[in-house]
């Protein structure tokens, strides 16, 4: 099914099912290998699962749930042979922020919002996919979202230092929690305050000694061997609690309209947050593994995963940074390693979901502070710091935003902060005055860092560094009449638009403008090398009737030598010089050979006449 096109592209892709593709074709000597990764990825997303849970805020068996469904809708549908899906710290951080806010403590409504938004945030991605707009998921810039992961990192250490040390949690803004935290170390729990050391210590100690041991299970399992030898709970540590085995029916979430009114904006930014882990991690192992991915199949299948995970009582999920990187050091080549992974996180809800009861909420928390601990990423602020200070300050101000005003109103600071860095590069235009470069055909450059280029009496030459629309349309325009004015004597003006490739409304409004007030300064406009979309928009506004067809040309030497001609121009070069812009023979080589070597504008042809 094609579609409806537009351009030339279909606007929307139809349904694709990559498994189709290679599961006919599998290999049987792989199989091995991939059980082998498969039963690894386990070993890392049962206690990574109970711990996202945790920072989601809701019940451990939701971050059970949201696995095995969200595994196999992958599998079906994700472009990437290696991605592994599952509950991962960003999502888990942004989704229970914006569940907080809502649920007012009530743990059931938690659950319902957490549900939905996967639902929701699964279904901005899928139809996103569908409508083919993979573009969007470059739009939160990488400083920004470093900036508002470090923040919710902050928020979510900070809110679990309590429940680490086993005293009185308090409410309030993440400073008053923290200070409130550090003074209440005299009333700890002893046994809770030891386990969550021992916890971290085993976490982070066992991790730097080496990756290839699952250190979260070994200490899930041994924490469950203490707490019930020892019964843990009857000694005032706080344990999970009761947890069911199996797996829920499919079922929508018990919410009403207006929470999905209120909703809705935040699950597209939880869509992007998670979508932004997931191509990274399919991108940089397809270029570590030879082969491509589908930026726009990513998006459905990331939205299925979703979709499928919260259908079955489960969180928000994406694809995973470390699983992924476990699947490849296990020699894992395709997603049969998510299908055993599936197969056997359902035998674990099945057979061991109950045995879960007694595991100590201090190590979860220790589980929950290492898995965020490398999101506060001072290597990539020091680093923004050295390329550009812009992105240090995005990222800072995003950071702040999270810290100062809460995690729903810091997402939508990083938002709002990617729309109005786009807005401000965007209008940042430079315009460049241009001159003939001197020993060569047809070759222009600015004249900006190098004056000797050959300059024309009378005749000014402008190039736009970016493309023109309604964002800088009014500071070009001023731009536009300051240099001309500071050129006094000036006859014409050839204007290079090459770097627009499309004009709106309110840019050929601008160049009506433009033109009424050079007229007055009797200066005549020339438009040159205007791309076939862009002279579209200037047929269709009247102003190509307004500045006619002799005044727009493919090239700058064909401008310049119009302008020349209309307004009895010179050069400053002598022109008795065999190198002479200002030569008559010179100047039509000049225009030929530009002639010859120019890109098509008009994109194979097609439409109007190619000046």
């Amino acid at each position: 099914m094609e579609g409806l096109r537009v351009d030339g592209n279909s606007w929307w892709r139809a349904p694709r099912v990559p498994a189709l593709d290679w599961l006919p074709g599998y290999e049987r000597n792989r199989l091995a290998r991939d059980l082998v990764a498969g039963a690894i990825v386990t070993a890392l997303v049962i206690p990574q699962a109970l711990g996202y849970a945790a920072i989601a805020g809701v019940p451990v068996q939701v971050g059970l749930y949201a696995i095995p469904l969200a595994l196999l809708a992958y599998t079906l549908l994700g472009s990437s042979p290696q991605v592994s899906v599952g509950p991962v710290s960003t999502v888990s951080v942004v989704s229970g922020s914006i569940v907080a806010a809502q649920a007012g403590g009530d743990p059931d409504r938690a659950v319902a919002l957490t549900v939905a938004l996967a639902i929701m945030s699964g279904g901005v991605l899928l139809v996103a996919g569908l409508l083919r707009t993979g573009w969007i998921a470059e739009f939160l810039s990488k400083p920004i979202v470093s900036g508002f992961v470090f923040g919710l990192s902050v928020v979510i250490i900070v809110g679990e230092l309590p429940t680490l040390l086993g005293v009185e949690r308090v409410d309030g803004p993440v400073y008053l929690r923290a200070w409130t935290a550090v003074t209440s170390l005299p009333d700890l729990h002893p046994t809770t305050a030891l386990l969550g050391a021992v916890g971290l210590a085993v976490l982070f100690l066992g991790n730097a000694v080496t990756r290839q041991v699952p250190w979260g299970l070994l200490l899930v399992v041994g924490s469950l061997v203490v707490s019930g030898t020892w019964s843990l709970s009857e000694r005032g540590v706080v344990v999970v609690g009761d947890v069911p085995s199996g797996l829920p029916v499919p079922a929508l979430p018990a919410i009403t309209w207006s929470d999905v009114s209120v909703l809705i904006v935040p699950a597209m930014g939880l869509a992007l947050v998670g979508l932004a882990e997931t191509l990274s991690a399919a991108r940089l192992f397809a270029a570590q593994g030879g082969y491509r991915i589908d930026t726009d199949q990513e998006f459905v299948a990331t939205g299925a995963a979703n979709i499928a995970s919260g259908l079955f009582g489960g969180l928000g999920v994406a694809g995973s940074l470390s699983k992924t990187a476990a699947v490849a050091r296990a020699g894992g080549t395709s997603q049969v390693v998510s299908i055993t992974a599936a197969l056997l996180s359902l035998a674990v809800l099945f057979l061991f979901a109950p045995a879960l009861s007694d595991l100590p909420r201090a190590v979860l928390s220790a589980v929950v502070i290492h898995a965020v601990w490398g999101l506060m990423d001072l290597g990539a602020l020091r680093r923004y710091a050295r390329i550009r200070r812009n992105d240090l300050i995005s990222a800072v101000a995003a950071l702040l935003g999270v810290l100062l005003f809460g995690t729903l109103a810091g997402l939508l600071i990083a938002v709002g902060l990617s729309l109005l860095g786009l807005v401000y590069r965007a209008s940042r235009v430079h315009v460049e005055e241009m001159g003939r470069i001197s020993g060569e055909k047809a070759a222009w450059g600015s004249v900006e860092r190098h004056p000797e280029r050959t300059r024309i009496d009378g005749l000014l030459i402008l190039r736009l560094s970016a493309a023109l629309f309604w964002v800088n349309a009014a500071a070009v325009e001023e731009r536009i009449i300051a240099m001309v004015d500071s050129r006094p004597g000036t006859r014409a003006l050839v204007l290079d638009l090459e770097a627009t490739d499309q004009l709106d409304t309110t840019s050929t409004d601008m160049l009506h403008h433009l033109i009424a007030r050079l007229r007055r300064r009797q200066v005549d406009l020339y438009l040159v090398r205007v791309m076939f979309q862009a002279r579209v928009v200037l047929k269709r506004s009247g102003l190509r009737d307004e500045i006619g067809d002799d005044h727009l040309w493919r090239t700058i030497s064909q401008g310049v030598k119009r302008a020349k001609k209309d307004h009895h121009l010179g050069d400053h070069a002598r022109p008795d010089s065999p190198d002479s812009p200002d030569s008559p023979d010179s100047e039509v080589a000049a225009a030929e050979v530009e002639e010859r070597v120019v890109v098509d504008l008009d994109r194979g042809g097609q439409g109007e006449d190619p000046r």
